[in-house]
């Protein structure tokens, strides 16, 4: 009807009238030109109408991709096209006309698609002055000295892995320390994993003074692989503070070949399936049992293998001569006739030296991190962020104490941290007397690397009840290295490797 009321209109202009009315100009159309003579000049409307839009790059609501709005508007196209347009009959009779108007539609087509194309690149262009391209290759000297400096960095800058804190409290029930409920525990007598492959006598003594270690903490750590289904990491150590002191001497020698020490770590690891324990998950009633009796341990101190026997009673087992003298000195020589037959599978220990039981609960630091602790008995021992220990030497050292006490304030109560991840490193007190990677030995078994896994803090002693003496047992942190692969191996104890830190310490000069 558009071009109809345009050809009446037009006629005005000629000498003569062509058509006598509405009806007069359809049935003319039709016969001079067709069916496409009324759709004449419809092509350059529609162009004209859509172009713009394919050029804004018009978004819809719900921010549509380019195939959507490319899809919508084709959808447009198709809507202001009549309907007459599709009968089939016009592409029949009159081809040419039909050909010209789809070749319309196609370079709409093309120029929706171009535009896609480079609209991506017409984002990223933007209008800068002279002054701000000069800024911006400043900018980039810039980042390219900071990586150099980056990669310089001191690799001591803790990054923020999440660490769990260690806990200790009184068991609930006593039940829950033994070894088939796999606890996380401190003090007392370790709940040994493997019952009957356990250290060497070699190994379960002090480097310096022979004496048998005492047992100090253990961590129940599995991992995701079948054959570290469970996996347990127990910590011993000489009460002497001298041979601690020596110790820190001995550390120090890179990759000795028989080192002393008296601080060592061991580690073990079965699958799921072993004969020492159920493949069910242990119940929480106190009746689990395990699959078979351990060894039978020393009697004194209820945590080395009892390989020595009374002479008299010939019940009663040692792990050392210094054990059976004790024992005997203690009382042993009253009741050595009297013995029961419990005796040889006891869980407890005669000794009175042992430091007190305790069952570690853990928490994630980040809990912590918006909490402090009120209770002053605590918090005299540490010395807010804000503080510095002026007994402590050197700048780096204050800083590091400063650090140190802020992060261990958010949870003072803790004893332990503990993080095996590739970005995880400990936290140091102080800057002097920390190991480089050079320090820490290879696996003794695998030869792979060793990484950080948990650091002892020395929290621990207040709840041992050492006291705070000259010549009392104490230490800044003893951190843990173990096997990256926790690499298997006939050995049902593997030893890793512990670093310990005295408060106030340094590097020793060679």
């Amino acid at each position: 009807m558009q071009v109809v009321r345009s050809r009446l209109q037009e006629q005005g202009r000629h000498s003569e009238k062509r058509y006598s009315g509405a009806v007069d100009c359809m049935k003319k159309v039709f016969q001079q030109e067709g069916i496409p003579g009324f759709y004449r000049g419809k092509i350059g409307h529609l162009v004209k109408t859509l172009s713009p839009k394919i050029l804004a790059g018009e978004e819809d609501i719900a921010g549509n991709t380019n195939s959507c709005r490319r899809r919508r508007l084709f959808s447009s196209l198709l809507y202001q096209l009549p309907a007459q347009f599709f009968c089939p009959f016009t592409f029949i009779f009159d081809f040419p006309s039909s050909l010209s108007i789809w070749s319309s539609i196609l370079f709409t087509l093309i120029l929706a698609m171009e535009f896609d194309a480079n609209e991506e690149k017409l984002k990223t262009l933007r209008i800068s002055s002279l002054d701000e391209e000069d800024d911006d290759d400043v900018a980039q000297v810039d980042e390219t000295d900071d990586a150099d400096l980056y990669n310089d960095e001191d690799e001591d800058d803790e990054e923020q892995a999440p660490v769990m804190l260690g806990f200790v409290e009184k068991p609930k029930n006593k039940w829950s320390l033994l070894r088939q409920y796999f606890p996380s525990k401190a003090g007392g007598i370790p709940a040994w994993l493997d019952p009957l492959n356990l250290p060497s006598e070699k190994s379960s003594l002090c480097d310096f003074c022979s004496e048998p270690l005492q047992f100090l903490l253990q961590v129940y750590a599995p991992l995701p692989e079948e054959s570290t289904f469970h996996r347990a990491l127990f910590v011993f150590m000489c009460p002497s503070m001298a041979c601690l002191l020596r110790d820190q001497h001995e550390q120090w020698k890179r990759h000795p070949e028989k080192p002393s020490r008296s601080v060592k770590v061991f580690r073990c690891q079965l699958p799921l399936m072993n004969s020492f324990y159920s493949s069910n998950p242990p119940g929480d009633d106190g009746t689990e049992q395990p699959l078979t009796t351990g060894a039978t341990l020393c009697n004194w101190c209820g945590t080395w293998k009892g390989d020595k026997v009374c002479s008299s009673c010939r019940k009663a087992r040692y792990c050392s001569g210094k054990h059976q003298v004790s024992h005997w000195r203690s009382g042993h020589r009253v009741g050595c006739t009297q013995l029961h037959a419990s005796l040889e599978t006891s869980e407890s220990a005669a000794s009175n030296s042992l430091w007190p039981q305790y069952e570690i609960t853990n928490e994630d630091e980040c809990e912590f991190e918006n909490e402090m602790s009120n209770d002053d008995e605590y918090s005299k021992a540490l010395v807010s962020g804000s503080r510095v220990d002026e007994s402590v030497p050197g700048d780096d050292d204050k800083r590091s104490w400063a650090s140190f006490q802020e992060r261990i304030s958010r949870a003072p109560e803790q004893v332990l941290r503990y993080c095996r991840s590739a970005k995880a490193k400990a936290l140091w007190p102080v800057s002097s007397g920390r190991p480089s990677k050079s320090d820490i030995p290879t696996c003794n078994y695998c030869g792979g690397t060793r990484g950080f896994e948990f650091q002892v803090l020395p929290q621990l002693l207040y709840y041992f009840g050492v006291q705070n003496d000259v010549d009392s047992l104490d230490w800044a942190t003893i951190v843990v290295y173990t096997c990256e692969a926790s690499c298997k191996g006939n050995v049902g104890y593997k030893e890793e490797f512990a670093w310990v830190q005295l408060a106030s310490q340094s590097a020793p000069q060679n």
